[in-house]
């Protein structure tokens, strides 16, 4: 079984090739001109549409029944399948905020830059993580204090 960031690695490389096309944001060109704002906005979209059609099967093959397997073992796989595709899909639901969030701050001319620093986050970070609203750096510092404050 994929385990759930796999699955959302693998909607988004199937966002990327839906999107098409021969462009791909280049460090040759302006940051955050519009064509690189467009390629954002159809691949956020994209992804996001993905995510709610896999969420609809969730939704219809829960609606279809409950689960009716005679053998107890059985049973408790199916169970245990289930729970971990509820999991999957709270964590897409929270993931969709995040999207919509980027959409957000596309429309704002605030998309690509670091909310901390307010430096640009980099094209590469952004077409591995179209999410992000942190530089590495600035990220890094952010995970380094919070672990801090979990171990104290």
């Amino acid at each position: 079984m994929a385990s759930p960031l796999a699955d959302e690695i693998d909607v988004l490389v199937k966002a990327r090739r839906e999107i098409g096309g021969s462009y791909v944001p280049s460090e040759d060109e302006e940051y955050m001109n519009d064509r690189q704002r467009d390629y954002f906005r159809k691949l956020l979209n994209g992804w996001k549409r993905l995510i709610l059609d896999a969420s609809a099967g969730t939704l219809q093959q829960l609606q279809d029944g409950p689960i009716r397997e005679p053998d107890l073992n059985d049973r408790a796989s199916s169970e245990t399948e289930w729970g971990i595709e509820l999991r999957t899909r709270d964590r897409q639901r929270k993931l969709i905020a995040k999207i919509e969030s980027a959409l957000r701050r596309i429309e704002e001319g605030e998309y690509g830059f670091c909310e901390v620093s307010g430096e640009p986050i980099g094209l590469r970070r952004l077409v591995a993580r179209p999410i992000a609203t942190m530089t590495v750096e600035a990220q890094e510092a952010h995970e380094r204090r919070e672990k801090v404050s979990r171990d104290d």
